[in-house]
């Protein structure tokens, strides 16, 4: 087992998938606001490099998991133009938010969302051009087993793109990046979200995820090929690219 995956938001007697659930269904409705401010809206650069990753390949059919409140599956419909762009999440209360999102861009032709889980998705063997994840993937209760349920619906030759958060290595991002993320992020998230553990649940999960060459070789022995991956603003945030 992963160190990540026995991080869990609340307690260690429930199921991590369940705590996760309930944890982005409380914080839904302050958790667009959280996101762009503590990040400095750096995050939306960041879904814009992993959407123009993709534009090449031109995927007319298209995944995004832990959608969450669809921004990124909203870029992804403007920037790819597929016929088809899904998103599933645990959290029914982010994707209402993310469904009134998509109404108001006029996309509700193109994208839906649905609940689903990585761990076992809904979806027929070889069903999408593209699988893509922001910030989600560190949440899941079994890495591996999604990064194989993401590969099973991917096409051959389809791509997956992965953008999420990563706890800088190198001097002095390191330092800065552990003392913002033990003090000022959990303390401001506690006061807006009202949820006194889910930013300090956030921060672990960043700091226990595997990154770098250990993700890749996760990637690979989940049935990718040709997985790579690229380091974002410093190291905050690293891309991943790979292929079935």
């Amino acid at each position: 087992m992963l160190e990540q995956e026995n991080i869990k938001p609340y307690n260690d007697s429930e199921r991590k998938g369940e705590q996760v659930e309930r944890m982005f269904d409380q914080i839904a409705h302050s958790y667009d606001k959280l996101n762009h401010r503590l990040s400095l809206d750096i995050d939306k650069g960041w879904r814009r490099t992993a959407a123009r990753r993709l534009v090449p390949f031109a995927p007319k059919s298209v995944l995004d998991v832990a959608t969450g409140t669809a921004d990124f599956a909203i870029l992804l419909a403007k920037a790819l133009r597929p016929d088809r762009l899904v998103g599933i999440d645990l959290s029914e209360g982010m994707m209402e938010i993310g469904r009134g999102k998509v109404r108001n861009e006029r996309l509700d032709g193109i994208v839906s969302l649905q609940k689903g889980d990585c761990m076992e998705l809904a979806f027929a063997d070889n069903s999408f051009d593209a699988v893509t994840a922001a910030f989600g993937i560190r949440n899941f209760e079994d890495l591996k087993r999604g990064l194989r349920e993401m590969c099973r619906v991917l096409k051959p030759g389809g791509h997956l793109c992965v953008v999420e958060l990563t706890a800088p290595v190198a001097f002095p991002m390191k330092q800065l990046f552990m003392l913002y993320s033990h003090t000022f992020l959990p303390l401001y998230g506690r006061l807006v979200s009202k949820d006194d553990r889910a930013y300090g649940y956030l921060t672990a999960t960043i700091e226990a995820f595997p990154q770098g060459e250990a993700m890749v070789g996760i990637l690979k022995s989940a049935g990718f090929s040709e997985a790579t991956f690229k380091r974002l603003t410093f190291g905050i945030c690293t891309m991943y690219l790979a292929k079935k």
